[in-house]
């Protein structure tokens, strides 16, 4: 070959290489992020030291390297909620900007230069369209039919949604219809065939109606003039909703249409005082309602027929200053038996449904409050939100009861434990812990209504409270689980 000849083909074979590595179409783009997005994180968050592969578990577990890992979550939950950038804590700890909400220390990333006003912007903006991937798919809204749960926070007229399968809360929906109002939501409940989710509250008057495939709101309706809205109970059909208003002296049943969202019933009067909790026996022909003060409880039939009956707990006559204090109450599966807390006495009654006979008393912890049932395993679980804790970080219990030996015993659980929630598939018993009071543990980051709640797992199987927990907003107070 001349030496002109051997130039050419030098030049040829450069020109190839340089050709080839200009682009390669099977490289990640910023690891699954937007670009722009995975730009920031690549270059400021998923660093040597900090939230990459090789040093996340010593920054609280939280894994920035790549858009699925993101979304595996961090030892306190989920740093980013789509569509929510007021209640993702990534937000927190990357802003310094006033306007952009929370700040939160320490300031990330750790020991570096703090992002400019436009990165924070970005990242702000890129969650409240939902944290899309690079390809626009939105985490969580692939199964319209995903198992989940619901913690409602009453201190922030929120409801965190949950993926069942991780624990990890997905979605945040804001509840009422009060801009800048507090309302206190108070009670969720998901309907018998799993299709919508409703809410009552302190601070307003309404029940609202949400779907469960996409958490949208669907409907409210006026429960009348009343508020202080507590409880509600779904009827087997999922047709018909039964809310109590906790009133002194006058409380109110409300009975609503859930189909058509239509008030039937808004009844009262006389005696029917300091309503609470709300259930209906095995045929939904009637409800039984407890008296927050006092020593029985009420019972009506479903048509409204014959009024108020009262059912005393002690076999006393019924009367307002007993120490009982009836909070709430549940049937068994089979409806043969109803059980009461009991919150001055520490005590959960037990009944026969034919006679309204007490049949026994159970200790529980101490101010024994909600109910969850497994009726898988006949297994019957109260929260008791004031029980001494074992350590400065524990304060509240769960007392699991059998249904079959009443037989009970005391586990430590959370800090002031109050809603529950039975997730059957994945064998959890899922707690409320609300950390209202300042000496309760110190919360990861302060959010936009101040001091945050958790939610603890407890297994159902092995009797055993697992380590990880889960930070929420503000109280959160009662749990749903879609079934």
């Amino acid at each position: 070959m001349t030496p002109l000849k051997q130039i050419i083909a030098s030049v040829s074979i450069l020109l190839i290489i340089l050709i080839s590595c200009k682009k390669d179409p099977s490289l990640p783009t910023a690891n699954n992020y937007p670009d722009e997005i995975g730009k920031i994180i690549s270059n400021k968050c998923a660093t040597s030291g900090c939230h990459n592969e090789a040093s996340y578990k010593a920054a609280g577990n939280l894994n920035l390297t790549d858009f699925n890992t993101l979304f595996q979550g961090s030892s306190n939950g989920s740093p980013v909620i789509p569509y929510r950038s007021d209640f993702s804590s990534l937000c927190y700890f990357v802003n310094t900007y006033v306007e952009y909400g929370p700040i939160n220390n320490p300031t990330m990333p750790l020991n570096g230069n703090v992002l400019s006003k436009q990165e924070v912007k970005t990242i702000k903006d890129w969650i409240d369209i939902g944290a899309p991937d690079k390809n626009g798919n939105i985490m969580w809204s692939d199964n319209p039919n995903r198992k989940k749960y619901y913690v409602l926070n009453q201190g922030c007229d929120v409801v965190t949604v949950f993926d069942a399968n991780t624990q990890l809360p997905m979605r945040y929906i804001t509840v009422g219809n009060k801009i800048n109002t507090p309302e206190s939501p108070h009670m969720i409940r998901v309907s018998p065939d799993g299709k919508y989710w409703y809410v009552v509250f302190v601070a307003n008057n309404i029940l609202q109606k949400y779907r469960t495939t996409d958490d949208s709101f669907v409907g409210e309706v006026a429960l009348g003039i009343d508020i202080n809205w507590n409880t509600i109970t779904i009827s087997n059909d999922s047709k018909k909703a039964y809310c109590v208003s906790w009133q002194a002296n006058n409380s109110r049943l409300a009975i609503v249409d859930i189909e058509n969202m239509l008030l039937l019933h808004n009844v009262g009067g006389g005696n029917f005082t300091d309503a609470h909790g709300v259930a209906l026996n095995k045929n939904n022909d009637t409800i039984y309602i407890t008296r927050q003060t006092g020593n029985y409880i009420y019972k009506i039939d479903s048509n409204l027929s014959n009024g108020f009956q009262e059912i005393s707990l002690d076999g006393n006559t019924p009367n307002q200053t007993s120490s009982l204090n009836p909070h709430e109450i549940i049937f068994s599966q089979d409806g043969l038996r109803y059980f009461v807390t009991c919150q001055n006495t520490n005590q959960v009654r037990v009944f026969n449904t034919a006679g309204d006979n007490l049949l026994q008393i159970i200790s529980t912890g101490q101010y024994p409050l909600e109910f969850a049932i497994s009726n898988a395993r006949n297994k019957l679980y109260v929260s008791c939100q004031d029980d001494p804790g074992t350590t400065t970080n524990s304060k509240g219990s769960v007392t699991v009861i059998d249904m079959i030996t009443l037989q009970s015993t005391n586990f430590s659980v959370g800090y002031q434990p109050h809603g529950l929630g039975i997730d059957e598939a994945n064998n959890i018993l899922v707690v409320a812990s609300r950390n209202i009071q300042i000496n309760g543990p110190t919360p990861h980051h302060t959010g936009v209504c101040g001091r945050n709640g958790f939610v603890s797992y407890f297994n159902i199987n092995t009797m055993q409270l697992l380590s990880k927990k889960t930070e929420v907003a503000s109280d959160p107070y009662s749990v749903a689980v879609r079934p």
